[in-house]
């Protein structure tokens, strides 16, 4: 499909956002596809009918989004990302990428047995410490650092951890996470972070904090896992709660 491109119109709101208005209708169409190299800039301002600042203000703004990316040198240029991952929480991450029609994988860079170190006490004096870089279609989408009690998990460092750990834990009859609680902020990447997931040092990255719990409501896992900004959001929804009283508190007349 060929990319028509028109100059933006008076009165029809800011120029910068009538390009992004167009350009997201096409990479949302199809007519921008993942890995595509948009035109030149130059030619990009001629077609719309802008200056190159203006420009550059839309393509800055969905490069924020992570829709573009922008590159400089001989082989630069500005190009079509792939859509972000949309995760509904980060636990399960495995089960979560299949249904999202993606290959899950794992690369293990370290597995350990330790003393629980300050803030893993709750799971018992002794860990099995995990980190692994999550991998979506072979691509690092994030940096796992795990600990596990080792009492719940005799036995785990033996095994494959190339894949799904709870699936693994259920295949074992261990105390499987049922429950658990996230918090999570954004964060810059650190240099091992930002090697770990091919990624530059201080790019936006969200920090993920994990405490999950057994069924019996014991803690068996706290991780702190590191998220590629670019590649991935969480999605959830909530209840939205009327801060009106209700007909039982409301005042007597």
């Amino acid at each position: 499909m060929t990319l028509r491109l028109s100059p933006v119109k008076p009165g029809r709101g800011p120029a910068h956002a009538q390009i992004e208005t167009t350009l997201e209708r096409a990479l949302d169409g199809g007519l921008l596809a993942p890995g595509d190299r948009l035109p030149a800039e130059r030619e990009l301002a001629e077609r719309f009918g802008v200056s190159r600042m203006t420009l550059r203000q839309a393509l800055g703004a969905l490069e924020q989004r992570g829709r573009l990316t922008r590159s400089k040198g001989r082989y630069g240029g500005t190009f079509v990302t792939e859509p972000k991952l949309e995760l509904a929480g980060t636990s399960a991450l495995s089960a979560q990428l299949r249904g999202l029609g993606v290959a899950a994988g794992a690369r293990v860079l370290s597995a350990v047995e330790r003393d629980a170190e300050p803030g893993e006490a709750l799971l018992g004096p002794r860990v099995l410490a995990i980190e692994r870089v999550r991998l979506a279609n072979g691509e690092p989408i994030a940096l796992e650092r795990g600990a596990y009690a080792a009492d719940a998990f005799p036995g785990l460092l033996d095994e494959s951890l190339d894949g799904s750990l709870y699936e693994l834990m259920r295949r074992r009859n261990d105390e499987v996470p049922v429950r658990a609680v996230e918090r999570l902020e954004p964060a810059l990447a650190r240099t091992s972070e930002a090697e770990a997931l091919g990624i530059e040092r201080g790019a936006p990255v969200m920090l993920v904090e994990r405490t999950a719990y057994s069924a019996a409501g014991r803690p068996v896992e706290r991780s702190r896992d590191v998220f590629r900004g670019d590649r991935t959001r969480i999605v959830w929804e909530s209840q939205i709660l009327s801060d009106s009283p209700s007909s039982s508190e409301a005042p007597a007349t």
